[in-house]
């Protein structure tokens, strides 16, 4: 399942075409995390190595990635499952969605899930997750910023896609420089923050759709990307 994610995520990832990608699921669940039965001593360490490398390399791919990528999420969401969902740039989920980090029950705590998860919510609520195995619902997750918008199971696909073509409407090169940059500067010092996105600002302006937005915005008119 990782590596076939990963093979999707790739596919014409530098197409010009291609604007955004939404994660869905079906049935009631979005996404349980890893399968047990490959985490077996039968297995062997190298195999669990590979399972744990693959996924890094899925969540780290979502960051990394040229265009946004929405979770759009029914259900619940646990363990690998819920860092799929904190490791997307935008999360909707329906109201009847869950998450959890709930390996320290079986005896493997949740330390890949801890890496995306307490990237997205406050260190207090994410080691409370971590170290009970407990499930927050949507709203809570919401609440706590794991979640972009919370909306009614009937409504989900039509909010999702509502984000995902508003995103569309816009300059792909601008959006993909700007999830870059917003990623770099995330972890750096407020002063060299600054002087990173200045110089992006800069050279965003040089690019042909930076000048052809401002234009079509004096001349009021819509613009035409590239």
């Amino acid at each position: 399942m990782l590596k076939s994610l990963q093979n999707d995520l790739l596919l014409e990832a530098e197409s010009k075409d291609l604007k955004v990608i939404i994660i869905s699921a079906e049935g009631p669940v979005f996404s349980s995390g890893h399968d047990l039965k490959e985490l077996t001593e039968e297995q062997g360490r190298d195999y669990h190595s590979e399972v744990f490398q693959t996924c890094s390399e899925v969540m780290m791919l979502i960051r990394n990635h040229p265009v946004p990528i929405i979770a759009m999420v029914n259900g619940l969401a646990t363990a690998a499952g819920c860092q799929l969902v904190a490791s997307c740039d935008i999360a909707v989920a329906s109201d009847k969605s869950s998450f959890a980090t709930p390996g320290v029950n079986i005896g493997l705590f949740c330390s890949t899930p801890g890496v995306a998860l307490g990237r997205a919510v406050p260190r207090k609520v994410a080691l409370e997750m971590l170290f009970t195995g407990e499930p927050i619902s949507a709203q809570e997750a919401m609440l706590h910023g794991l979640l972009s918008k919370v909306v009614p199971e009937e409504q989900l696909e039509e909010e999702t896609m509502k984000i995902a073509k508003k995103i569309a409407s816009v300059s792909r090169p601008v959006v993909s420089l700007g999830k870059a940059t917003f990623y770099k500067q995330l972890y750096q010092d407020l002063g060299t923050a600054y002087s990173l996105t200045s110089k992006v600002m800069v050279d965003n302006l040089a690019m042909q759709d930076g000048q052809e937005g401002i234009k079509a915005f004096m001349q009021k008119r819509k613009p035409t990307w590239s």
